[in-house]
């Protein structure tokens, strides 16, 4: 049995897996929505979901801890600006995980991850 191990390793190091999804949480906070496999995008959605709610709180430590995290100063101010001004009321489940099929190549389940608060439910076609 396996346990204390809770983090999905997603086929990589700490450190490679830390900088694939620092790049996903900056592409879904540009873009509001991207698509990537699922698993990709439930580790994306645990790793996003708490720097949206540090976001929510406009003061200069708030800021530093998520520039800590994303490295990235365009991600960072449109978070503040943006997407935290509207999910103040929201207490969580800022983003939404859309499954959309399977890929040709490897037969992997691709998936949408998207911010609720920006975009319209699409109807997605199969």
């Amino acid at each position: 049995m396996i346990h204390k191990n809770k983090t999905k390793n997603l086929g990589r190091t700490k450190s490679h897996r830390k900088a694939l999804l620092t790049n996903l949480a900056i592409s879904l906070i540009k873009h509001k929505r991207i698509t990537t496999t699922l698993a990709k995008a439930k580790a994306l959605k645990k790793f996003i979901e708490p720097i949206i709610t540090i976001g929510k709180k406009q003061n200069t430590h708030s800021r530093r801890i998520v520039f800590k995290k994303l490295n990235d100063k365009t991600a960072v101010f449109e978070l503040f600006k943006n997407i935290s001004k509207k999910n103040i009321k929201r207490n969580g489940g800022y983003t939404r995980i859309i499954k959309i099929g399977n890929r040709l190549g490897d037969f992997s389940e691709i998936a949408i991850i998207e911010l609720v608060e920006f975009i319209e439910r699409i109807k997605i076609m199969n």
